[in-house]
C-alpha cells in the first residue's frame, strides 16, 4: 500500500524539499499551493496522513487542523518555525498527532511519520473492547452503549482504550500520560485533564454518565 502524504506549507523551499524527501521515501505526495481551498483539497485527495505549517496565507495550521478533524481522524503533523509550549499544547489540544520544529531532523521527520501511518493502518485494528454494557470500536472510533454512539478522536480512543484495558483497576494520571507518549501521542496532564472532560460529555450523550470515575489523588477508573 502507498501512503498517500499531503503538504500544506507556504515556504516554497521548505515544500519542495518535504515532498522530494516523502517521494524519495516511498510516499504519494501532494504539496498544497492553494491555501484558499486547503479543506477541499484534504476532502478530495483523502491523504492518509497530514503535515501541516502554523503559520499560512488566509489561514493557520491550528484552524485547518481543527477542520480537518471535524471529517476525518487522519494523523496530523505540524512542522514550524514556531518553538513555544503554547504553540505544541494547542496542537495537542486540536488533535495534532507530532509537532516537529524547524529546522527539522530528516531522520526524525521520517520516523514520526512511518510509526503514525503504521499505528493508524497498518495493525488493521478489528477489536472491540467491552465494559459495562459499553463497546469500544478501536477500527471506526466509536464508542456505542444500548444504540447510542458518539465519535471519538484519536487521543479519546487511546485514553479509553487504556481505561478499557485496565478496566476495575485504579490507573494514575501519570501512567496514562505515559501510555500516550509510547503512542507518539503528546499529552501532558493538563491536556489529559481536557480530554477526560470531553470524553465523560460524550459518554453522558449516550447515557453513559460516571462510566469514567476519579479516584482523588489516585487517577481514574471504570
Amino acid at each position: 500500500m502507498k501512503y498517500k502524504i499531503l503538504i500544506v506549507e507556504d515556504d516554497a523551499t521548505i515544500r519542495t524539499q518535504l515532498k522530494y524527501l516523502l517521494e524519495g521515501s516511498g510516499y504519494e505526495v501532494l504539496a498544497v499551493t492553494d491555501f484558499a481551498d486547503t479543506i477541499v483539497t484534504v476532502k478530495e485527495y483523502a491523504p492518509h496522513l497530514a503535515i501541516l505549517d502554523i503559520k499560512l496565507p488566509k489561514s493557520s495550521g491550528f484552524e485547518i487542523c481543527s477542520q480537518i478533524r471535524g471529517f476525518s481522524d487522519i494523523p496530523i503533523v505540524f512542522v514550524t518555525g514556531s518553538n513555544t509550549d503554547m504553540d505544541e499544547l494547542s496542537s495537542i489540544m486540536l488533535g495534532g498527532d507530532a509537532f516537529i520544529t524547524k529546522p527539522y531532523n530528516t531522520a526524525i521527520l521520517l520516523a514520526k511519520t512511518a510509526a503514525l501511518l503504521r499505528r493508524a493502518y497498518a495493525c488493521g485494528q478489528a477489536e472491540i473492547l467491552t465494559w459495562n454494557g459499553a463497546q469500544l470500536h478501536l477500527e471506526s472510533s466509536l464508542i456505542t452503549c444500548n444504540g447510542g454512539k458518539a465519535e471519538l478522536t484519536k487521543n479519546e480512543v487511546k485514553i479509553l482504550y487504556y481505561l478499557f484495558k485496565n478496566a476495575g483497576k485504579i490507573c494514575s494520571r501519570n501512567d496514562i500520560v505515559d501510555f500516550l507518549w509510547d503512542n507518539q501521542l503528546y499529552v501532558d496532564d493538563n491536556a489529559l485533564s481536557v480530554n477526560i472532560t470531553r470524553i465523560r460529555e460524550k459518554l453522558a450523550g449516550i447515557g453513559l454518565t460516571g462510566f469514567i470515575k476519579t479516584k482523588h489523588r489516585q487517577g481514574y477508573t471504570l
